[in-house]
């Protein structure tokens, strides 16, 4: 399929905001104008990183005061000094990223590209995490279902640090659960504790939900065998255990293949998870 008529196809049937619209035409556009102008050419269902990171720093000479757009220093660097550019351009990640999901679900390539590495990271609103609603709910829990081998070697894992989050554990409590207090009650019901920051005292219970304790038992078979002293549930390569902010960027991630997600304001984030939780409580 011709980019551009792919474009537009995906465009007139996305359920998208009119304004994620407009922006979505305006910066794929300029994508594929960029890859056109190449010499020699660029094909757009064929590319690398360094092509669309390339495309991208045309956009951010004035910011990088002289410095190379060259990775993760460098939009460290916009993120710090230039807030709005780089909102702006995580904006414009994210229509790539929404663009290649479309092609790929329509068949005009294998795998949608992974761009996590060209985006700043800076959060687009400083207030605390908003709850997702039960729609954002809802299409939260189908885009970790659809997290499988394609998206992630280790998915298994990754979806089980979501539906941790959704337990109401906060992301530094899902990278300290710890296998000695990980219980089996043998009735289908699981418990799990996480210990503090000192690893001295144990912390709440949290019984487990069937659709986490599902994820569980697909993940315990998988678990990467953990280094020596290394006791944590959520094992890395290595054997080590998992980075802090490792669920915050798997959760975005996951987000990031939705547009109703991927455009919220403020962005899903794993704490945005850890607020919202499973269920609505019930009022009083």
């Amino acid at each position: 399929m011709d980019p551009h008529a792919l474009l537009d196809t995906w465009l007139d049937t996305a359920p998208l905001r009119s304004s994620s619209r407009i922006e979505y035409q305006r910066e794929v556009s300029r994508w594929l104008t960029w890859c056109t102008a190449q010499h020699p050419p660029v094909n757009p269902f064929a590319c690398g990183l360094e092509d669309i990171a390339a495309w991208a720093g045309t956009y951010l000479t004035d910011q990088l005061d002289g410095r190379p757009f060259d990775g993760p220093d460098a939009l460290a660097y916009i993120a710090q000094h230039h807030r709005a550019a780089a909102l702006t351009h995580d904006r414009r990640i994210t229509a790539l990223t929404q663009y290649y999901e479309a092609a790929k679900d329509r068949g005009a390539i294998r795998l949608a590209p992974d761009l996590t590495m060209l985006r700043s990271g800076v959060d687009r609103d400083a207030n605390p995490p908003r709850r997702l609603t039960p729609m954002e709910r809802a299409v939260f829990l189908t885009c970790i279902g659809m997290w499988g081998p394609d998206r992630a070697r280790h998915y298994r894992r990754d979806r089980l640090i979501a539906y941790l989050l959704l337990e109401g554990l906060r992301p530094a409590e899902v990278a300290r659960v710890d296998m000695r207090h990980l219980y089996d009650l043998s009735d289908g019901t699981w418990e799990v504790r996480a210990p503090d920051y000192e690893y001295e005292n144990v912390g709440k219970k949290f019984a487990l939900e069937p659709l986490t304790a599902a994820a569980l038992i697909q993940y315990l078979p998988h678990r990467i065998r953990p280094a020596d002293g290394v006791h944590t549930l959520i094992t890395v390569q290595g054997g080590g255990p998992l980075d802090p902010g490792y669920p915050n960027m798997i959760i975005r991630q996951m987000a990031a293949t939705h547009p109703l997600l991927a455009q919220r304001t403020p962005p899903v984030t794993a704490d945005t998870i850890a607020h919202t939780g499973f269920w609505d409580t019930p009022p009083a």
